[in-house]
């Protein structure tokens, strides 16, 4: 267990620092492409090495699809959601078909899917912490960089920025996020930790400086209640629940009650504004 919510913590920083240009780019859907690529990296990996070949398998997988995403990316056209929608789909495909070849797949599809956040060891945990620092590293790196680039392209590029080193850099850090966090929460739960504690975020306040800290107390509190909350179903109810798949409900919900209140302060807002213009 305490393994489990260091490896969350791990996470949840370095999602929150990435999860601000994936937010700020709209990068959501190339970040799930990158998910999806990953899977034959693991399958080859775990296939050739056991577990400890997972992490390598992943990282050339998903350093090589970061590549690919952000040169498709940067064609734009309507054809560019197109292609990356036919490469992940193709790719994912290829992973389900390497995995289906081997003795007893259905366990392992649904180990890689959906991760074993209550069996992460402690290798794994410093692998995670590895290659989430490199990520971490990668931004901070590049910030002004990718911060220009969000906000303005054509003047990042004006002041000297290369608006394609920078593409790199987000892709290959993204790269490096879904490959530490596919290891714990699976491939279909790391799209979640990477979109949806910075867009819970950016509905609970509209202050730059609070919005990755607010994007790393989420995940936080949600893997702390989640981790709490499968336990008790499981050892109190003997109820089989997966950790993973309640942080990330819980993270769900999060981002619900984020747009209750948002909707709910407009609400007042425009109530409030429009009794001030009557009584004026």
């Amino acid at each position: 267990m305490s393994r489990a919510l260091l490896t969350v913590a791990i996470l949840a920083v370095a999602a929150g620092v990435v999860g601000l240009f994936i937010s700020f780019r709209e990068l959501e859907f190339v970040s799930d492409g990158l998910v999806h690529a990953v899977f034959p990296g693991l399958v080859v990996g775990a296939a050739i090495g056991g577990t400890a070949a997972v992490l390598p398998g992943a990282a050339v997988a998903a350093l090589l699809a970061a590549v690919l995403f952000t040169v498709i990316e940067r064609r734009g056209g309507i054809g560019a959601d197109a292609a990356i929608a036919v490469v992940l789909t193709g790719l994912f495909s290829l992973g389900v078909v390497l995995v289906s070849r081997q003795e007893g797949y259905v366990s392992q599809m649904q180990e890689l899917l959906f991760g074993r956040l209550l069996t992460v060891t402690e290798a794994q945990v410093w692998q995670i912490l590895v290659v989430a620092a490199a990520a971490i590293l990668i931004v901070v790196s590049t910030w002004r960089a990718q911060l220009f680039r969000a906000f303005d392209a054509a003047g990042a590029e004006a002041a000297g920025f290369r608006p394609l080193a920078a593409d790199l850099s987000l892709g290959i850090a993204v790269a490096l996020l879904v490959v530490a966090g596919v290891q714990a929460l699976g491939v279909l739960m790391v799209i979640a930790l990477l979109t949806v504690p910075m867009a819970a975020a950016r509905l609970f306040t509209r202050s730059f400086a609070l919005l990755i800290p607010i994007a790393i107390l989420l995940p936080l509190l949600a893997g702390a209640l989640g981790l709490w909350l499968s336990f008790e179903w499981s050892v109190g109810a003997g109820a089989t629940v997966s950790p993973g798949a309640v942080v990330v409900l819980l993270l769900v919900g999060l981002y619900v009650l984020a747009a209750l209140v948002r909707v709910t302060a407009f609400r007042l807002s425009s109530a409030r504004r429009s009794a001030s213009e009557a009584a004026a």
